[in-house]
């Protein structure tokens, strides 16, 4: 179990808590706001939209699962980002996690990303989990700058991965592996 935690930085107070069910609907919103605000994401605003029950779906899905988290950071009460990672059932790859997070684009600069990723790296070591991955487009430098402060390396590179408003942009597959 994942203790709640506060942070405050630049004068702004927000807490990191585990997902519930009652999240799902402002998940949904915040998602499709998020999709709209950078191109740093898979997807446009709107683009594979989960609605509410869906959202709750995958949070009741994460709590079943010992190798899944899903996070979420509130300001007084909104969530205004979520960090997501999804482990895998199968034996052979049970030593291993993917994650994702989006912060809305007010709140970056708080280090909201780098709490979040925290959260993930305590959990994942409290764990066992050997490896933790993430895509990450090869133009955000701030979040590449923040993953390998955290031994995140560069594993791959998925060429011309993502059609930009204005070309074709890399995918870095990044992954911090643990030494037990």
């Amino acid at each position: 179990m994942i203790k709640e935690r506060e942070h405050q930085r630049n004068g702004l107070r927000y807490r990191i808590r585990v997902a519930i069910l009652t999240d799902a609907k402002s998940l949904s919103d915040i998602r499709v706001q998020i999709d709209g605000e950078t191109e740093n994401l898979d997807r446009e605003a709107g683009e594979d939209f989960l609605n509410e029950a869906e959202f709750a779906n995958i949070i009741a899905q994460d709590q079943q699962a010992e190798r899944n988290l899903f996070l979420v950071c509130e300001v007084n009460g909104k969530i205004i980002g979520f960090l997501r990672a999804k482990g895998n059932h199968l034996k052979r790859k049970s030593h291993q996690i993917e994650f994702g997070l989006a912060i809305l684009k007010k709140y970056w600069g708080y280090a909201i990303g780098r709490h979040l990723l925290e959260t993930l790296i305590d959990w994942a070591d409290a764990t066992g989990i050997h490896k933790i991955s993430l895509q990450v487009i090869a133009t955000n430098e701030s979040a590449i700058a923040l993953y390998k402060k955290y031994d995140f390396i560069v594993v791959g590179v998925l060429r011309d991965d993502k059609l930009l408003a204005d070309g074709f942009r890399d995918t870095l597959v990044m992954g911090r592996i643990k030494q037990f």
